[in-house]
């Protein structure tokens, strides 16, 4: 019989890499925590008109990506109703917002987010139709401040923040905004009438989007088309006076905490709900996603929760893609310290397994991630596992047993030295 596997574009996960999995989505909880943020959880799939509605019909997502399918329930209402595997979660966590009556605290809302997205694209590096997704929305009513430049500056000061914790390297955050949705609507117009006489000339996907979503043109990677593309007017040249003050206000406030970003006029965001400021962060060579370097991206929505039904709640929102910010981890480090446990506990003997079991159940109760080896191992095994495995290696032999002195070598430093048992958590966190 042959054998099942895995559906394309979708990928099981692994250890070790879970590991390094669990550490991102850590770091991202405790950096989301000191910001207020708290967590939601949203069904995987939602009716199918809340991203026809939210994302918008004429996006590549709501009209190509989704997986949509009729519900055949047994209950008469479920009968023919027409849900979708959730392809982004912005549009899900608004419409929670607005069911369960989170506006009416008056309160800002800080929510995050993580888990699956579905969309059916071609499978690449750093892309899969099953995707992990860590985001975050900020929204409220008016009166909460939710409409203020500061919202927006904290949010990219947060997500800084998060890209260095996790050590990524060369990080570049570019700014544009796309005004009001009025700006929005005049410039897409502009953009319209500018690529009628030459929209021939274009890629077969850029010919549609020139009639039916001419933003998304801007986003274009085809070679052929970016001399076209340098030439469309600018979005600054139709922002209002209230925009323009308020993209002022995000990059002073940038500036203030010292948060570099470089101004991209062709940055959009193709998503229907978007409105003023976007956002996006990249990552330069040797981070293995290749010309598509994308880590996550963002920006403001002030209209969103009207489309869908709720009050008025200016928002500002982001989606970093996991599976992306793995890779690039993965490819800047060949060994990432974080995903390595704290110690492996090495007994130097089968008599000696039992002193070993209890050391790491001591260093396991403190906090610590080890791993314990075998006795009937040889030392060299034993010392090739441990370097895979764990940032240092203990080891248990008779006379450490007796004296309470282990010896411990640290990988990363080649160097080992001698501790008391009492001396070794802390040394272990260190």
């Amino acid at each position: 019989m042959a054998t099942i596997k895995a559906v394309r574009g979708t990928r099981d996960l692994l250890p070790p890499d879970t590991t390094l999995w669990n550490h991102v989505e850590a770091t991202a909880r405790s950096v989301f925590a000191r910001y207020g943020f708290g967590e939601i959880r949203t069904p995987v799939f939602e009716v199918t008109e809340l991203f026809a509605r939210g994302v918008g019909e004429e996006t590549d997502i709501v009209s190509k990506e989704m997986y949509t399918w009729e519900d055949r329930g047994r209950a008469e209402s479920d009968r023919g109703q027409s849900l979708t595997l959730r392809p982004e979660n912005t549009a899900g966590v608004v419409r929670a917002y607005i069911e369960h009556g989170m506006t009416d605290t008056g309160m800002l809302q800080k929510l995050f987010y993580i888990g699956p997205q579905f969309r059916r694209e071609r499978p690449q590096r750093g892309r899969y139709r099953q995707f992990w997704q860590i985001g975050a929305e900020v929204l409220g009513p008016p009166w909460s401040g939710s409409d203020s430049a500061l919202r927006d500056a904290e949010v990219l000061e947060m997500l800084a923040t998060l890209l260095t914790e996790l050590g990524i390297r060369g990080w570049r955050l570019a700014l544009n905004s796309v005004g009001s949705a009025e700006d929005r609507q005049r410039y897409s117009a502009a953009l319209r009438d500018a690529l009628e006489p030459v929209k021939h000339k274009l890629c077969e996907d850029n010919q549609r989007r020139a009639e039916t979503n001419p933003l998304r043109v801007l986003d274009s990677k085809d070679p052929g088309d970016q001399e076209i593309i340098n030439g469309l007017p600018k979005i600054s040249e139709f922002w209002s006076d209230d925009s323009r003050a308020h993209f002022d206000q995000v990059k002073a406030a940038l500036d203030a905490c010292s948060v570099p970003y470089v101004e991209d006029p062709r940055l959009v965001r193709g998503l229907d709900y978007y409105t003023r400021t976007t956002f996006e962060f990249t990552v330069g060579g040797g981070s293995g996603l290749g010309t598509q370097n994308a880590l996550l991206g963002g920006g403001r929505y002030d209209g969103l929760s009207e489309m869908l039904g709720g009050p008025k709640a200016p928002g500002i929102g982001f989606a970093i893609g996991e599976d992306r910010l793995i890779l690039t981890l993965q490819a800047q480090a060949e060994e990432t310290e974080a995903a390595k446990l704290d110690a492996f506990v090495a007994p130097m003997g089968v008599a000696q397994n039992p002193a070993a079991l209890k050391l790491a159940q001591e260093l396991r109760r403190a906090g610590l991630g080890v791993e314990v080896g075998d006795g009937n191992w040889r030392l060299k095994k034993s010392f090739e596992t441990a370097d895979k495995l764990a940032r240092k290696m203990i080891i248990v032999g008779e006379d450490e047993v007796n004296s309470g002195i282990f010896t411990v070598k640290d990988f990363s430093q080649g160097e080992q030295a001698k501790l008391a048992r009492t001396e070794l958590v802390g040394a272990l966190k260190s």
